[in-house]
């Protein structure tokens, strides 16, 4: 309710272009918008797997088609199916069931007690059932159907003087045989729907009863199973509602028009569920554990929002888009800045040749060093300065000579 109220403000603000961004002191913008994020949070959507569905509807698959409706939508007031059967425990007039402030359906399922206090005991299988019929109407229905046709194949689910089975079109209906009472089936789950060994007894007390209960105006709901949903008929059709007619009290308590559309408690989505507890119910499938049942936030737009989810849940809901947006928004630049960097890494490699280059004017610097050589013969070039420095002392010699020569010449 508070995130249509929240939507529906904010296409009023569009159409007559207020911003309420610009109003002074707390920005209204932003409340609407925790205000809507705060609705969407609080609701969960639940996911049952074919097999958990089977072992979870085991026990009351063979119920009466109208006994099973009532049961399915009473299964979404778990707070009412607690009060209900308290109140039952404590009051033996079934007359003042009708006054009491319950649901319809939890008003027709405290008309048989037995059937009450079972619900009560088993709270938490309740609540799943409640949960999976919530978000999951038409795979719960198709698992009835199952389990139905295994019974029948097994040759355990047969007519009898208490119940009608009618097999049409595929689907195995359970109807009322007498137009005056109802019988609760009570059976063993891990038994009738297998088939019974070769030459084995026809085990009668597969399915037993016990005593007969009053059809009231309160059974005022039944199964449309081509459509897969629990329907109101307000007693009016033919078949076992024809039968039984002449025999009810009709009353606006449970005819009455405001039923047309059926009503289920949506916030039973948002209960803590111990769903392990749910792991005793394996009679169809044994391996089949609960403890992993997909639960998670944002369930359907049109779920009606109720109690917030526990802190514990809440925390660990919190945390999941934070650590999946983390990595992605991180992960980007990486992969872009890995990307820059390869042109550098192949110019880095197309440089190489330049320094091979490089290299190769090597030689000419060993060339240069061969033609130190020369410069080391033009030095050499004042030997004949020595030699004339050496010849001096022949031209003083000769000098001497000539000295001599001309004194003997006197």
């Amino acid at each position: 309710m508070r995130k249509t109220l929240a939507i529906l403000l904010v296409i009023c603000f569009c159409i007559t272009g207020f911003d309420p961004l610009l109003l002074p002191g707390p920005n209204p913008g932003a409340s609407l918008l925790a205000a809507t994020e705060q609705a969407e949070d609080t609701s969960y959507a639940v996911q049952f797997t074919p097999e958990q569905l089977d072992n979870l509807v085991a026990p009351i698959a063979l119920y009466p088609d109208p006994l099973l409706a009532q049961v399915l939508l009473a299964s979404t007031f778990v707070d009412q199916i607690s009060d209900a059967a308290q109140w039952v425990g404590s009051n033996n007039d079934p007359n003042y069931i009708d006054s009491q402030p319950w649901d319809v359906s939890v008003k027709a399922v405290a008309h048989y007690p037995s059937v009450l206090y079972m619900m009560r005991d088993r709270i938490d299988w309740t609540t799943s059932l409640g949960q999976a019929y919530v978000d999951q109407s038409t795979d719960v229905m198709l698992a009835v159907q199952r389990l139905r046709r295994m019974a029948r194949s097994a040759g355990n689910l047969v007519t009898t003087p208490q119940q009608q089975v009618i097999y049409e079109g595929g689907y195995v209906q359970i109807v009322p045989a007498q137009p005056r009472y109802i019988y609760v089936p009570v059976y063993d789950p891990g038994v009738v729907y297998y088939r019974r060994a070769p030459g084995a007894i026809v085990a009668v007390g597969l399915i037993s009863f016990g005593a007969g209960l009053l059809i009231g105006a309160w059974l005022n709901h039944d199964c449309d199973w081509r459509g897969h949903r629990v329907f109101y008929h307000g007693w009016v059709g033919g078949g076992w509602i024809g039968r039984s007619r002449t025999n009810v009290h009709i009353t606006n308590i449970y005819v009455n028009n405001n039923y047309r559309n059926v009503h289920i408690n949506r916030t039973v989505v948002n209960r803590n569920v111990d769903y392990k507890n749910l792991n005793r119910y394996n009679g169809v499938h044994r391996n089949v554990d609960y403890s992993h049942v997909n639960r998670h936030a944002g369930g359907p737009p049109s779920r009606t929002h109720g109690n917030a989810p526990p802190p514990r849940v809440e925390s660990n809901r919190g945390r999941e888009p934070m650590t999946h947006r983390t990595p992605t928004t991180q992960s980007r630049p990486q992969t872009q800045v890995h990307k820059e960097t390869r042109p550098q890494v192949q110019e880095h490699k197309q440089v190489r040749p330049q320094v091979q280059e490089h290299k190769q004017v090597k030689p000419q610097v060993q060339e240069h060093k061969q033609i130190r050589p020369k410069t080391e013969q033009r030095k050499v070039t004042p030997v004949p300065k020595q030699s004339h420095k050496q010849e001096a002392p022949k031209t003083q010699e000769h000098k001497k000579g000539e000295s001599k020569s001309e004194k003997r010449n006197q």
